[in-house]
């Protein structure tokens, strides 16, 4: 299993595990997910890392179909402004890989913003952390197990 799907499974949090054979020629990771699991891309959520300008990682959970507004991340963070994270750096502050970045389990503690379009939903479906495979939960769980805060960072 994943460090994702173990941190749910010990705080007994209810969520389901889906997988698909993924494709690594696949132009979107979250796009795959969504086609594969036959899902509603609106409720397939991606995992996006951005850094202020102070250097401090962020974490932001946004619909795959979708964009993040980086001046919507900053304002809700009180940063100034945020690009960004170097992809390397995602990576070894998280302990997952790019395109299987979980907001769950990473080895780091970081300060995580989920769209608020997630509330809309009963269940949504993130990343369990290894490309191929995505836990479905609802927002809430999300938040609590990542100390989120919703926000309005999500562009459609």
């Amino acid at each position: 299993m994943t460090p994702a799907i173990d941190l749910l499974k010990k705080a007994k949090a209810e969520h389901k595990v889906h997988s698909y054979h993924h494709d690594p020629k696949a132009p979107s990771y979250g796009l795959e997910a969504a086609e594969k699991l036959n899902l509603d891309p609106a409720r397939v959520f991606k995992t996006l890392l951005a850094a202020t300008e102070k250097g401090e990682l962020l974490v932001a959970v946004v619909p795959v179909a979708g964009t993040l507004d980086l001046k919507a991340l900053a304002h809700a963070a009180g940063a100034k402004k945020a690009e960004m994270a170097d992809p390397n750096q995602a990576q070894r502050s998280t302990g997952y890989l790019v395109g299987g970045i979980s907001p769950l389990g990473q080895k780091k503690r970081l300060r995580t913003f989920i769209d608020g379009s997630a509330r809309n939903f009963d269940t949504i479906h993130v990343s369990a952390g290894r490309r191929g495979l995505e836990v479905e939960l609802s927002a809430d769980t999300l938040a609590t197990h990542t100390q989120g805060s919703f926000a309005d960072i999500g562009r459609p």
